[in-house]
C-alpha cells in the first residue's frame, strides 16, 4: 500500500486535481500549510483513520480555496457584499454560547453559518442555488455521522447537526489561521508557530467567506439583516475582530473555568481519540487551559482599550434559567426589536433542542490533571473580574 504523502507540493497537487483549478489567489495560506503538514506527519501520532482523514481535510481546504477564487472570478460582485454590525458571541467554551447562538439564529432576520457551510463554504462550480442540488449537505451529514459512529460520546459533549448553526472557527481554518485543527491532533510545533503569527490574513479571509456565504444565502432566497456568529476562538484575537469588523457587537458569556475547561478538555480528547491511538488527557488539559487563560487576558485588555460599551456581558446560569430574558438584552444591545414572531421561532427551537434529550456529559477534573484551586489561580484575573458567587 502506498504511503500517503504529507509533502506540501503533493497535497497542493491533489487539491488542484479536484476541479482542475490552479489559482489560489494570494499565497498567505502557504507557510501555515507547510508548518501544519510537517506537524501532521511528524508529531500527530495519527492512526489508520487519522492519516487519510486529516490529510483529506487539508486537501478539501485547499480545493475550497481554489473554488472560491473561481467563483470570485465569475461573480466579482461577491466582494461588494456588506457585513453590517455582526453580532459576535464569545466566551470560554461550555458557557452556553452554542445554545445562545442557535436560539438567536432561529430568528429568520439573522444570517447564521450552518455546519455544512463552515465545513464546506464553497459549493461545486455547477451549483444551482438550491439545497436539493448541494452536494455539501450530503458530504457534511456523512462526515458528522462518521465522527459520531467513531465516538458516540461526542453527542453528550456537543450538539451535532450538519444543517444547524455552528462556529465560524472552521471558516478561519480555511486560511489555516485557527486553532481548530489542534482539536483533532497533537501538533505542538504547529501550535507554537501559529500562536506567534499575525492572524490578520485569517480574519480577512473570514470576512471574504462571510461575504460569499451571504451572497449564496441571498441567491437561495434568504433575506437576513445581519449575521449572528459565535466562536470562543475570538477570545484569542479580539483585537482583530474589531479591526476586520469595526462595527461588531460582542456578547461575552461567563462561567467559572472550573466548570468549563475540564468539559472542553473532555470534548477535545473525545475528538482526538478518533484520529490517534496515543492521546494523553493531561497533555490535552494543559494545552487548552493555557490557551484560554491567555485568551481571557487578551480580551480583557482589548475591552479596556476599545471601551466596555462594545461588549454585553451575560452569565451562563442566567442564560440557562431565563434564555429569552437574556436574549432580549442582546436585542436591546443590538438596537433591534425582539418581535413576537422571532420570540415564537426561538421558543419552537428551544423546545425541539432541549438539553435533556442528549445523554449526560461525564468527566472528572483529575482525568485532565486539573484541580479547582489550580484552575482558579490560572484564570485568576478573569475570575476576579467576572465570576460571581
Amino acid at each position: 500500500m502506498n504511503e500517503l504523502s504529507f509533502d506540501p507540493d503533493d497535497v497542493v497537487a491533489a487539491a488542484q486535481a479536484v476541479d482542475g483549478l490552479v489559482d489560489f489567489g494570494d499565497d498567505s495560506y502557504r507557510e501555515p500549510l507547510v508548518q501544519l503538514l510537517w506537524s501532521l506527519q511528524n508529531e500527530a501520532r495519527l492512526n489508520a483513520v487519522g492519516r487519510p482523514v486529516l490529510r483529506q481535510r487539508v486537501v478539501d481546504i485547499l480545493a475550497t480555496r481554489l473554488r472560491v477564487q473561481e467563483w470570485l472570478r465569475r461573480y466579482p460582485e461577491i466582494r461588494d457584499e456588506e457585513i453590517r454590525e455582526p453580532l459576535i458571541i464569545v466566551g470560554l467554551p461550555r458557557t452556553g454560547t452554542t445554545m445562545l447562538h442557535r436560539t438567536i439564529a432561529a430568528d429568520h432576520r439573522m444570517f447564521a453559518p450552518l455546519w455544512y457551510e463552515v465545513r464546506y463554504p464553497c459549493p461545486d462550480l455547477d451549483w444551482d442555488f438550491t439545497r436539493e442540488g448541494d452536494r455539501r449537505i450530503t458530504d457534511a451529514t456523512a462526515e458528522m455521522q462518521a465522527m459520531v459512529d467513531a465516538n458516540p460520546e461526542l453527542l453528550a459533549s456537543h450538539p451535532m447537526d450538519a444543517l444547524g448553526p455552528d462556529e465560524e472557527i472552521m471558516l478561519l481554518e480555511q486560511s489555516f489561521y485557527s486553532f481548530n485543527i489542534q482539536s483533532f491532533a497533537h501538533l505542538p510545533r504547529f501550535d507554537a508557530w501559529i500562536e506567534r503569527q499575525d492572524h490578520t490574513p485569517g480574519y480577512e479571509y473570514l470576512r471574504l467567506l462571510l461575504q460569499f456565504l451571504q451572497w449564496q444565502k441571498k441567491r437561495s432566497g434568504q433575506q437576513g439583516q445581519r449575521w449572528t456568529l459565535k466562536s470562543p476562538h475570538h477570545l484569542h484575537y479580539m483585537d482583530l475582530v474589531f479591526k476586520v469588523f469595526p462595527d461588531a457587537k460582542v456578547v461575552q458569556s461567563h462561567r467559572d473555568p472550573v466548570e468549563t475547561i475540564p468539559s472542553l478538555a473532555s470534548l477535545i480528547a473525545g475528538l482526538m481519540v478518533i484520529y490517534s491511538d496515543h492521546v494523553d488527557p493531561v497533555e490535552v488539559g494543559r494545552q487548552w487551559a493555557r490557551k484560554f487563560a491567555r485568551g481571557t487576558r487578551h480580551t480583557m485588555a482589548v475591552r479596556q482599550a476599545v471601551g466596555e460599551d462594545r461588549f454585553l456581558d451575560l452569565w451562563f446560569r442566567d442564560t440557562v434559567k431565563q434564555p429569552l430574558v437574556e436574549i432580549e438584552k442582546v436585542y436591546d444591545f443590538m438596537g433591534m426589536a425582539l418581535t413576537d414572531e422571532a420570540r415564537a421561532e426561538m421558543e419552537r427551537w428551544q423546545d425541539f433542542n432541549r438539553r435533556e434529550l442528549r445523554p449526560p456529559h461525564e468527566y472528572t477534573l483529575e482525568q485532565f490533571g486539573f484541580t479547582e484551586a489550580g484552575l482558579r489561580e490560572q484564570f485568576r484575573p478573569y475570575c476576579e473580574a467576572f465570576i460571581r458567587d
